[in-house]
């Protein structure tokens, strides 16, 4: 009797372990933040854009996965005002030179590959797709209970946003804007 309630209590352990799911936890759009930092020669540009949804996957304490959806639609230019250049900025980024916006009013991505490189500290290289191209992406995620941060830098040039780039046309002087662009990307579940 007592072998049979150690094999009990082994099967009831083993049953446990294997039972641990995934958890998805969906992030609260409204909570969470994008901010972006586009450089240039003569200085920078800084702004947001909004979350659509997204959901970060764990096994336990352990990330395992995650999608997003971006707006693109909802670009706008924080560090200037009305008047000053802020509404042909905005149009600009929407314009089919930039972000084409009215066909491709969103931008997403999927986490492919996830390594721990501490503890709560992530290695994650995802397929982000902007104008309807993806590429791999590469970088840090750090994780809380309720929150996930990272620094993201993007090469638009991957995704046919070449307008002002000194890689691809030459002459522009001071008019030539860096290809990577930085995100700053802060999400609330």
């Amino acid at each position: 009797m007592k072998n049979f309630k150690s094999i009990a209590l082994a099967l009831v352990v083993v049953l446990t372990t294997l039972s641990v799911t995934a958890q998805t936890k969906k992030v609260d759009a409204s909570k969470s933040s994008i901010n972006w930092t586009g450089k240039k020669v003569t200085g920078e540009h800084e702004g947001t854009i909004n979350l659509k949804d997204g959901a970060l996957v764990f096994k336990g304490k352990t990330l395992v996965g995650g999608t997003f959806n971006v707006d693109m639609t909802s670009i706008i230019a924080t560090d200037l005002k009305a008047g000053q250049g802020k509404e042909k900025l905005e149009g600009h980024l929407k314009a089919d030179d930039f972000f084409g916006t009215d066909k491709f009013a969103t931008a997403n991505l999927v986490f492919k590959k996830i390594v721990a490189k501490a503890p709560n500290i992530y290695v994650v290289t995802g397929d982000l797709t902007i104008k309807g191209i993806t590429k791999p992406v590469t970088f840090d995620l750090t994780t809380t209970a309720n929150t996930a941060t990272t620094n993201v830098k993007i090469d638009r040039t991957k995704y046919d946003i070449k307008y002002g780039s000194g890689s691809f046309f030459d002459s522009l002087g001071d008019k030539a804007i860096n290809d990577n662009f930085d995100l700053a990307i802060i999400l609330k579940f």
